[in-house]
């Protein structure tokens, strides 16, 4: 991958800090809030899940940062059934809390209409609050999605907003089916097709596809992760 490109792979010392941008993009949004009500917690709660999945990204996908270190993208590489994170009850019980519930039934949610064809999964697009938000954005998803172009495989979303819808227009995503969750949001899940051939699209399983598009709309804010 050329040097050019604007996002790193990160390693595990960067957890910590992808951790901060998935909890500062998600903390003032409407899921964010109805994951965890209580604003002195949401915080510490959010952070504690997104390093259980940040770190399961390492293992079985890919976490990219911007250069500048001002977002980041977390993917999962589902080939094939992908397993939990290591202790994932416990873990989740001790980060969640009370909570622990809501969180359950958002990844319930998200898996049950996620396509069953082999793809990459950005599982989460953390891009805080400020300056240049919209540009931090799409150089994130520009980059990591180049990484992931070379795989060869369509890439998945999920999204939840119409700038969210835009950007990943943008960048050759297509709307398929949305599908409301128990706060009343309604998740867009958005398809790219693969851009050419790769290593592994001649050797993945090949299952039945998603579901078709349909436009919807949804004015509820912010990235979720899985």
């Amino acid at each position: 991958m050329p040097s050019a490109t604007p996002v790193v792979r990160a390693r595990w010392c960067d957890v910590g800090r992808v951790v901060d941008l998935v909890t500062a993009s998600l903390d003032a949004t409407v899921i964010g809030a109805w994951l965890v009500p209580d604003e002195r917690q949401r915080p510490l709660v959010l952070a504690d899940v997104a390093r259980i999945w940040t770190e399961h990204a390492l293992l079985v996908g890919d976490v990219f940062l911007l250069r500048t270190g001002a977002a980041a993208t977390v993917w999962f590489h589902r080939y094939r059934p992908i397993p939990t994170p290591a202790r994932y009850e416990e873990r989740l019980a001790s980060a969640c809390g009370a909570h622990r519930e809501r969180f359950l039934l958002l990844e319930q949610a998200l898996a049950a209409h996620r396509p069953t064809q082999a793809h990459q999964h950005l599982a989460i697009l953390a891009v805080p609050p400020g300056p240049d938000r919209a540009a931090r954005a799409d150089a994130v998803l520009a980059g990591s999605q180049r990484w992931m172009d070379t795989v060869g495989l369509p890439t998945y979303a999920e999204t939840f907003t119409d700038a969210q819808r835009v950007l990943h227009g943008r960048h050759g995503y297509v709307e398929r089916d949305s599908f409301p969750l128990l706060n009343g949001m309604l998740v867009h899940p958005m398809w790219r097709p693969a851009s050419r051939p790769g290593r592994l699209s001649a050797n993945v399983a090949r299952w039945p596809s998603g579901r078709t598009s349909r436009p919807g709309q949804n004015r509820a804010r912010g990235w979720v992760p899985r």
